[in-house]
């Protein structure tokens, strides 16, 4: 994990930023580079296989932004996802919403959920949050189950009106696949943004010493619940985009445990406290279970199928990535960077901002801030 000082230092910024721009570009024009690789039909399954991982990526975000940020651990953070997608469904079926104001609505009530949920609980010390955040998504199932004329039972609801809809099946992979690249590099830009400003510097404070922050005459609770809610927010716009482009509003794909499950191994794989890591964790972790589960050559040996093995040897690699590199992917090659710049540097360089602790320079941020904008910062 990095601090704010890390992420913007300018020896660095322009390396990381590169990488980032050529990725994000790479990506746009994906459906145009792997075609001719994997010819019109494989290419249109490779972009619709993208398209659902991108919105995967975007989950893990969500819950990077709260837990990888001030420590408050999520274990049912698909009820978010489930939220957004179920309301905008129902929205756009039932009430005749057209799908835009149909997600918004959807977003609005995840976000709501998300204050109902995290009012409550992160006020109080403990795992409470875990223990909430883990039996809620259970309770939504249930509830789905019994008003089953409403919420279709397991079998879920009809899909609802596509987003941007286009003529063909390739027209239409194509349109949503931009739809969620799009909103892809929103979500990216905006948690970015987030938590590398003052709040952002309080959420890792408060992962790091919540007490002393507190000390320091700041509201632990209230920052907390602003990064539950946003990060609950995100998850349900997600889920709602999700409905109207490559999913379906269905337990099976939005609600069980393992999603959630996924989404945490998948942040900690790419890097959690970054935003970046998990979005490149979520990205891999769906296309390459993706791609293990369409392998169809045997395992030497033993003359087995890979994609007959195909979650239990995604299972070793995770192990690998998570026990060999446990501050994630990103984690690593953030230290890397930084062991490299360190060697550039004399030994005797002065400590940043005369001296202060990480927490002491968070509280100078925000309280600057409040200055800039009138507010009162009394002690």
């Amino acid at each position: 994990m990095t601090g704010y000082a890390d992420l913007v230092d300018p020896r660095s910024l322009s390396v990381r930023h590169f990488a980032g721009v050529l990725g994000l570009v790479a990506l746009a024009a994906l459906p145009f580079w792997i075609q001719p690789l994997l010819g019109r039909g494989g290419g249109i399954l490779a972009v619709v296989s993208v398209t659902t991982a991108l919105f995967f990526a975007m989950f893990a975000m969500s819950w990077d932004a709260v837990s990888g940020y001030t420590g408050q651990i999520s274990f049912g953070h698909a009820l978010f996802f489930t939220v957004g997608g179920y309301g905008s469904a129902l929205a756009n079926t039932e009430l005749g919403l057209p799908p835009v104001a149909a997600i918004l609505l959807g977003t609005a009530l995840a976000a709501l959920a998300g204050v109902v949920i995290g009012g409550p609980a992160l006020r109080l010390e403990g795992p409470y949050l875990s223990l909430i955040t883990l039996v809620s998504p259970l309770i939504l199932l249930q509830l789905f189950i019994v008003f089953s004329d409403t919420f279709g039972g397991e079998l879920g609801l009809p899909s609802p009106e596509p987003l941007l809809p286009v003529g063909g099946f390739f027209g239409q992979a194509m349109a949503n696949f931009y739809v969620a690249f799009a909103l892809f590099c929103v979500v990216l830009l905006v948690l970015l943004a987030v938590t590398r400003s003052n709040a952002g510097s309080v959420f890792t404070a408060i992962r790091e010493d919540e007490a002393a922050v507190a000390a320091s005459g700041l509201n632990p609770a209230k920052f907390k619940l602003f990064a539950f809610v946003l990060s609950a927010a995100v998850g349900g716009i997600a889920g709602a985009v999700f409905v109207h482009t490559v999913g379906k509003p269905q337990p099976s794909q939005l609600l069980v445990m393992t999603v959630s499950i996924e989404v945490i191994i998948a942040t900690i794989v790419g890097g959690m406290g970054t935003i970046t890591g998990a979005a490149v964790g979520g990205l891999f972790f769906s296309l390459f279970r993706e791609w293990l589960s369409g392998v169809e050559a045997a395992v030497p040996g033993i003359g087995v199928s890979i994609a007959s093995l195909d979650l239990l040897l995604f299972s070793v690699v995770t192990f690998a990535l998570l026990f060999f590199l446990p501050e994630g992917v990103l984690g690593w090659a953030l230290r890397r960077g930084r062991t490299l710049t360190n060697r550039e540097s004399a030994s005797g360089d002065a400590a940043p901002d005369g001296g202060r602790t990480p927490l002491e320079q968070v509280v100078a941020n925000y309280r600057d801030a409040l200055a800039r904008i009138g507010g009162d910062d009394d002690d």
